[in-house]
């Protein structure tokens, strides 16, 4: 069997992994080897951290690096879709495996089914209702196409039934990121707090000072970064109330840089002597600081995973989530506040004295990818 199977940024990086792991296990016992060719489209197009990533996960090279770039979502899609059509041709395999809502996902699927070539999906089903989002439109059309259909919960699961997929195209497999969080939770308790700081700081924060309790923050969606009275006033909550009781760490995004520039809100937050502004950094980096973090905000999806699985509280600054098994009702640690500042408020002095345990919602236990490519081997017999 021949599985073609494609990565576009660095999120995927981490859901890819455990599936090149399960393979090259797999290909040690069996007779009847996968052949597994790897794709990078580069739409991550930060060269140093997409080595950084595929080194630090023990991710072979790439087969194939397509050198997308950035650009928009229809020029990224476009891009993908005529140069994944080139390896489709030539390779023909049997499998194309995307991963995740980015717009390469999308455009793989698309490609694969115009080539009549079988497409799985792995972290299908997610869905947020905001189709302003350009993710959920990659969900929706993804998982339109696929042939296969693996779900990380139950609740994904009933969404795709909801919609009208076939049942026999829905696997509930469970979270393919804990398997990725699971193979690295030891090496990232093997780093230094400090170390990490040394190495990505921005700010020149002072060392000498004594880091007690920490949150971590990320935020780099449009809601949140593009329209400067919402940036000004997160801006001006961190720097006024957060600090008073936390040391806050915080990887800069690209994007949200630009931004704190353009708004003149870059010197005010260098300033702070509490917060620790960083470069963007590497998994283990970040699954360490995730992992200390007395409170994470955060609008990323990635992250309210793992502070499910860790037990961290997690203020999720975003008003809609394609991942509700993450928030504290179903048992998770996440709470939607949007970006208002006083739901904001309210919610981190509540958690931040509040005791919290790790939650691991039904097959998140690390075997997410063996599972998937059981489902894979036995469709194609």
């Amino acid at each position: 069997m021949k599985i073609l199977s494609i990565v576009g940024a660095r999120p995927n990086f981490m859901k890819i992994s455990p599936f090149v792991d399960a393979i090259n296990a797999h290909n040690k016992e069996s007779h009847h080897p996968i052949h597994h060719i790897l794709i990078h489209t580069g739409q991550h197009y930060d060269h140093n951290m997409s080595e950084e990533f595929f080194k630090t996960l023990n991710i072979p090279e790439p087969d194939i690096n397509m050198g997308i770039g950035s650009g928009s979502h229809a020029q990224q899609v476009g891009k993908t879709m005529i140069e994944f059509e080139k390896i489709v041709t030539e390779v023909k395999p049997d499998w194309v495996v995307v991963v995740g809502d980015v717009n390469a996902t999308l455009a793989a699927s698309i490609t694969a089914k115009k080539e009549n070539i079988k497409c799985a999906h792995i972290e299908a089903g997610l869905r947020s209702k905001d189709m302003s989002m350009p993710e959920e439109i990659n969900r929706l059309v993804t998982d339109r196409l696929s042939d296969l259909l693996f779900t990380p919960d139950r609740i994904s699961t009933t969404n795709l039934i909801q919609e009208g997929t076939p049942l026999e195209k829905i696997k509930f497999v469970g979270n393919i990121m804990v398997d990725t969080l699971e193979n690295n939770i030891i090496k990232a308790h093997s780093l230094n707090i400090h170390e990490i700081i040394e190495k990505n700081q921005i700010n020149g924060f002072n060392q000498s000072q004594e880091i007690n309790d920490i949150g971590v923050l990320t935020i780099h969606r449009p809601s949140n970064v593009d329209d400067k009275l919402i940036l000004e006033r997160l801006i001006d909550f961190l720097c006024s109330e957060v600090v008073k009781e936390l040391y806050l760490i915080w990887p800069i995004h690209p994007r949200t840089g630009t931004r704190l520039k353009e708004y003149n809100l870059w010197e005010k937050v260098m300033n702070n002597d509490k917060i620790i502004l960083l470069n963007p950094i590497g998994y283990l980096e970040m699954l360490k600081l995730n992992d200390l973090a007395k409170v994470v905000f955060t609008d990323s999806g990635g992250l309210q995973e793992e502070c499910t699985v860790l037990g961290t509280p997690c203020l999720t600054l975003r008003w809609n989530t394609e991942r509700p098994i993450t928030l504290k009702k179903f048992g998770g640690a996440s709470i939607l506040v949007g970006n208002d500042i006083n739901n904001i408020q309210r919610e981190l002095y509540r958690v931040i004295n509040e005791k919290h345990e790790p939650f691991r919602p039904e097959l998140w236990d690390g075997n997410t990818a063996e599972r998937i490519l059981k489902e894979l081997i036995n469709f194609s017999n």
